[in-house]
C-alpha cells in the first residue's frame, strides 16, 4: 500500500485510467490528494538526484545552508576544501532538529535541546550525562547520498538502491563545464513560494503554451518562432514548429562554432532517470541578443567559463522536472522547485555570474536578475491560478496543445514512476 487509505488496486486504476488519455492532463486527485503527495516523495523525490545548491554558498569550513523538502531538512555543510557534506538535520538522540537557521557557520554542530555535538564529518563528539557503555562512535549523524557537478550540489534521499549519478548526468558534463559552473559565484537568490502542486510549477516550465499571453517580456527577448519551436526545451512544440526553426537554428551553430564553442542537443527520453535534457541555442538572433536581458545586452562585463566572445547563445540543463539551469555566456539561473505539502511548492531561484565580478562595477545585479525575476513572478499567479481551478468540482482534464508536448513526455514519465511502487 502506498498509505493507509490508498490501496495499490486503487492507485493502479488511477494510473490505467490516466494512460487510457495521454493527450490530457492528469486528474484532479494528482494535484490534490494528501495520499498522491505521498505517493510522490516515495516514487519520485526520493530517487531522484536533487539540485540543493552551489558549493559558493559554502566557501568556507563549517558554513552551512539547509534544503527543505516535505518533511525532510538536510544540512548541507562544508567539512574542508575538498569535501562538503549532506546530513540530515534529526539529532540522533531524541529526534530534534540540529540546524535551526537556514544558513550559518558552525565549527560544530550542537543540538540546542541536549547539546548533542558532532563534528563537520557527522560524527558524535559529546554527549553529557550518557549510561555506562554508551558508544559515540553509534550515533553519528545520519548521512545524505551527495555528489558535486561542476559546482551543482545534488543529494539523494534513497533509502534503497541508488541512481547511477555518473551515467545519468556524464553526457551534459561538456556543455556545462564550457559554461564555467564550477568557479562560478552567487549574484543573487529568490524565493518565490508557490500554492501549488509540484506537478502544476514543473508542468508549466515545461511548455510555452502560456509564454504569449503570460510572459510579455519573456517574448520580447526569445522571438516568436523560437517560443513555437522550442519555448520550454527541445520536444515542447510541434515537429513543423521546429522544422521551420531549424535554419535560423542551423545558421547560428555555424557562427558559434567557429568561436570555438560546443553546441550539442541531448535528450535522454521518456524512460531516462529523469527525462534530463542539455542544450544550446541562440537567444534571439533576429534582434541580435548577446543575452537574457530585456534589450539583449550583456549584463555582466566577465564572461562565463571558456566563452571569450559573447555568441548569443543560451545552455539549458535539465536534470530532472525539478532542477534546472539556464545560462546566457554571462550569467547563469539555477532553477529547483521541491514540494513542501501537497498544494505548496519552494521555488529557489539563484543567478550566477563570474568569479572575479564585482557587483556594480562589472554587473548590476537588477539588470541580471530582471527578465527571470519577472518571469517567475507572473508563474506564480498563473499557477497558483491553476491550481484554484484543478481544486473545482467542475474541473475535468482538458487536451494539451501542439506546444505542450513536453507535458506528454512528462505525464508518461510520472506515471511510470508511479508504477513502481506497485
Amino acid at each position: 500500500m502506498i498509505t493507509n487509505q490508498v490501496p495499490n488496486s486503487e492507485l493502479e486504476k488511477l494510473i490505467e485510467a490516466a494512460r487510457q488519455e495521454p493527450g490530457r492532463a492528469l486528474e484532479q486527485e494528482f494535484y490534490s490528494a494528501r495520499e498522491f503527495h505521498t505517493a510522490d516523495m516515495r516514487s519520485v523525490f526520493r530517487k531522484q538526484w536533487l539540485l540543493a545548491g552551489h558549493v559558493s554558498s559554502i566557501p568556507e569550513r563549517g558554513q552551512y545552508f539547509l534544503f527543505d523538502i516535505d518533511k525532510e531538512s538536510i544540512i548541507i555543510v562544508r567539512e574542508n576544501e575538498d569535501c562538503v557534506n549532506a546530513f540530515y538535520n534529526v539529532c540522533r538522540h531524541r529526534g530534534s532538529r540540529v540546524c535551526l537557521e537556514k544558513e550559518g557557520r558552525r565549527k560544530l554542530l550542537t543540538c540546542p535541546y541536549h547539546a548533542w555535538t558532532y563534528g563537520l564529518d557527522g560524527m558524535l563528539k559529546a554527549a553529557r550525562l550518557m549510561p555506562e557503555g554508551f558508544k559515540k562512535e553509534e550515533y553519528g549523524l545520519h548521512a545524505c547520498h551527495i555528489r558535486l557537478f561542476e559546482g551543482l550540489i545534488f543529494i539523494n534521499l534513497s533509502n534503497g538502491t541508488l541512481p547511477d549519478f555518473d551515467e545519468a548526468y556524464r553526457s551534459m558534463l561538456p556543455l556545462a563545464r564550457q559554461q564555467g559552473l564550477a568557479t562560478a559565484k552567487i549574484a543573487f537568490k529568490q524565493s518565490y513560494p508557490t500554492k501549488a502542486n509540484w506537478k502544476l510549477v514543473a508542468e508549466n516550465f515545461m511548455e510555452c503554451y502560456h509564454c504569449q499571453p503570460a510572459h510579455p517580456e519573456y517574448c520580447v527577448v526569445h522571438p516568436q518562432d523560437q517560443v513555437l519551436a522550442f519555448g520550454a526545451g527541445p520536444g515542447s512544440g510541434s515537429d513543423e514548429a521546429a522544422a521551420a526553426y531549424q535554419p535560423t537554428l542551423d545558421l547560428w551553430e555555424a557562427e558559434s562554432s567557429t568561436m570555438g564553442y560546443l553546441n550539442d542537443t541531448i535528450d535522454a527520453g521518456v524512460f531516462s532517470l529523469g527525462m534530463q535534457q542539455a542544450v544550446r541555442y541562440p537567444i534571439n538572433p533576429q534582434k541580435g541578443f548577446l543575452s537574457e536581458t530585456i534589450d539583449g545586452s550583456p549584463a555582466c562585463k566577465k564572461l562565463m567559463g571558456d566563452f571569450r566572445q559573447a555568441d548569443g547563445g543560451e545552455t539549458a540543463l535539465a536534470f530532472n522536472p525539478f532542477s534546472y539551469v539556464l545560462a546566457s555566456n554571462d550569467f547563469a539561473v539555477m532553477f529547483r522547485w521541491t514540494p513542501r505539502d501537497e498544494m505548496n511548492t519552494d521555488v529557489e531561484v539563484t543567478w550566477l555570474v563570474h568569479e572575479d565580478a564585482e557587483e556594480n562595477v562589472d554587473y548590476d545585479p537588477r539588470n541580471v536578475v530582471h527578465v527571470w525575476d519577472t518571469t517567475l513572478k507572473q508563474d506564480k499567479k498563473i499557477t497558483e491560478d491553476n491550481q484554484s481551478g484543478v481544486c473545482s468540482e467542475s474541473y475535468q482534464p482538458g487536451p494539451y496543445s501542439t506546444q505542450e508536448a513536453r507535458n506528454v513526455v512528462f505525464k508518461q514519465w510520472y506515471l511510470d514512476q508511479l508504477e513502481l511502487l506497485l
